[in-house]
């Protein structure tokens, strides 16, 4: 008879795990009823029995009586033990249920620990999926409350009472259990952690969503940022492809134009010189006849025969006054003064035409910006702080300039300055030197006993006369806050908008030339809003300041901040 055999291969670890410590059988034993246990666990189970005289299965409850002789089963115990050697190989494995780093441990695996999955808090242990089966099957064990896994169990249970922390003190904001109740937390108000979390749940789902809305906020800004990036960099390289385009037709024009004045000078020289040459070869001939003249003369002196001297001094007469050619001068200092003077003339006119149009390109280069959300605090405002400095050419007659030109001062009496274009003549205003383009902050400190005019301005607003075209803030060329002691207001194309808040002695002005907007803050850390424009700026812009009053005798001053003094 052929001798049957099974591979361990087909064996389970369940089918020979002890149904009392849940672990492999080690010296497994056989009772009469034909189930195995661990000859230690059997033994300490019916200790616990041993004074009733009748004995239990752990596993069928059958009885027995006396109690069973134990003996160990050799051929169970050598599967378990092949069984045993192949469960190391599996655990060695990275696919088994071995806890690695980071997980939680089963509290009851003896030897290599398997990965928890439930945490029991009232047996206060965490249990592997082997272990967790007697919770899921036993009735009593049922009742028990079973969590995900956690590694630190005694965080919740009540360090007082060993009881689980079931409860929420809203009182003291802290979690207590249900003895803690009756005792120091009686009259508090309490809330079970299921209802508190159910409240908490609903915040967070609020707290979820206004993230979820920041999240898609800010990804579509990096979407908008990535596709103004790509638009700069085209944009960027068809400018650079145009420029580069036109100035190599720019070239070629002057070029071809170069060789058009050269061949118009070589025309002329040629001109010039076939005329010359025609003289001189005219000159030769008439020197060679004269030549020959002289000659035959000579030869007539020394002649002895009367007739022929007289004969040939007849014909010769006669030759010689038809031979006489008209007088011709000659220009020592013939040149092509007037062709290079008009080619300096016309190299200086480019030049200047040249600079006062490539000047204006980077300030079409400074315009192309990604618009950002405006500064909130101002450390933030002062990334873009300009340093400015005023500009003597542009202040009036009545205003005085110190402290390297970053304080006007109005003065009663006329200063003797000079009549330059850029002053202004009539009203008490000053413009700074430098431009103010892409985003700029700077800091204006005031003092007067009427009105300052805090502005910006193009450079082209009128400077001569009092029209309302040369006036801060009445014209389509500025805008400007007018600031008092007890009033503020803002003006704009001689459009008064009344700023109904206190005027402070320290303004900030900020301008996002791009975004076309231009807004004023009384300064502190967190910097207070007092008025804003939003327009479309079309030229570069220069801050102002303008002193007004209704009648002389009054005083004031303007002074350009330094960032590090607040």
């Amino acid at each position: 008879m052929a001798e049957a055999s099974i591979s361990v291969d087909q064996l389970s670890v369940d089918q020979f795990m002890c149904p009392v410590c849940l672990d492999l059988l080690k010296d497994p034993v056989a009772i009469p009823c034909g189930h195995s246990f661990c000859k230690v666990c059997i033994n300490d189970y019916w200790d616990q029995d041993d004074k009733s005289r009748v004995y239990l299965c752990p596993q069928c409850r059958d009885t027995f009586s006396p109690r069973p002789v134990l003996r160990r089963n050799n051929m169970l115990s050598e599967v378990v033990e092949k069984l045993k050697k192949k469960t190391e190989v599996q655990a060695a494995s990275p696919a088994h249920c071995c806890a690695g780093p980071g997980d939680v441990e089963c509290d009851f695996c003896t030897g290599r620990k398997h990965k928890a999955i439930k945490s029991c808090l009232t047996c206060v242990a965490s249990l592997c999926e082997t272990h967790l089966k007697p919770h899921l099957e036993i009735s009593a064990l049922k009742k028990h409350k079973l969590i995900d896994t956690s590694g630190n169990l005694q965080e919740k249970i009540c360090s007082e009472h060993d009881k689980v922390l079931e409860i929420y003190c809203r009182t003291d904001q802290s979690f207590i259990c249900y003895l803690c109740m009756t005792d120091e937390h009686k009259s508090h108000d309490t809330v079970s952690v299921n209802a508190y979390r159910s409240e908490k749940q609903s915040e967070l789902k609020e707290e979820q969503m206004k993230s979820q809305q920041r999240l898609q906020e800010k990804q579509k800004k990096v979407q908008e940022l990535k596709q103004a990036v790509n638009t700069i960099k085209l944009s960027a390289q068809t400018a650079v492809e145009d420029s580069e385009r036109i100035f190599t037709e720019l070239i070629s024009s002057m070029e071809k134009k170069c060789s058009e004045v050269t061949e118009l000078i070589r025309d002329q020289e040629k001109a010039e010189l076939s005329r010359t040459e025609r003289l001189l070869e005219q000159l030769e001939q008439e020197i060679a006849d004269l030549q020959r003249r002289v000659t035959e003369l000579e030869q007539l002196s020394h002649t002895h025969d009367h007739i022929h001297f007289l004969q040939s001094f007849q014909s010769l007469c006669v030759s010689s006054g038809r031979e006489d050619s008209p007088s011709i001068t000659v220009n020592q200092h013939l040149s092509f003064d007037g062709v290079r003077k008009s080619l300096s003339d016309l190299k200086k006119r480019l030049e200047e035409f040249c600079q006062e149009e490539l000047s204006r390109i980077p300030e079409h280069v400074e315009d192309v910006q990604i618009l950002l959300s405006e500064p909130k605090s101002r450390d933030e405002f002062l990334k873009y702080f300009c340093d400015l400095s005023l500009d003597p050419n542009t202040v009036n007659y009545h205003l005085i300039l110190s402290k390297k030109n970053r304080v006007v001062t109005y003065s009663e009496r006329k200063q003797p300055y000079s009549d330059h274009p850029e002053r202004f003549d009539s009203y008490s205003q000053v413009l700074c030197k430098e431009r103010v383009c892409g985003r700029c902050y700077w800091e204006v400190e005031w003092s007067s006993e009427d009105y300052v005019l805090i502005s910006v301005s193009y450079k082209h607003i009128r400077r001569k006369g009092r029209g309302y075209e040369c006036g801060f803030g009445f014209n389509s060329q500025s805008w400007s806050l007018w600031c008092s002691s007890s009033s503020l207001f803002f003006y704009h194309n001689n459009i008064k908008t009344d700023v109904r808040v206190p005027s402070p002695s320290r303004i900030g002005v900020y301008v996002d030339h791009s975004a076309g907007t231009l807004s004023f803050y009384s300064v502190s850390d967190t910097m207070k809003l007092l008025h804003r424009v939003h327009t479309t700026f079309t030229q570069t812009l220069y801050a102002g300041f303008r002193f007004y009053w209704d009648f002389q005798g009054k005083s004031g001053s303007v002074r350009l901040c330094d960032p590090e003094i607040l």
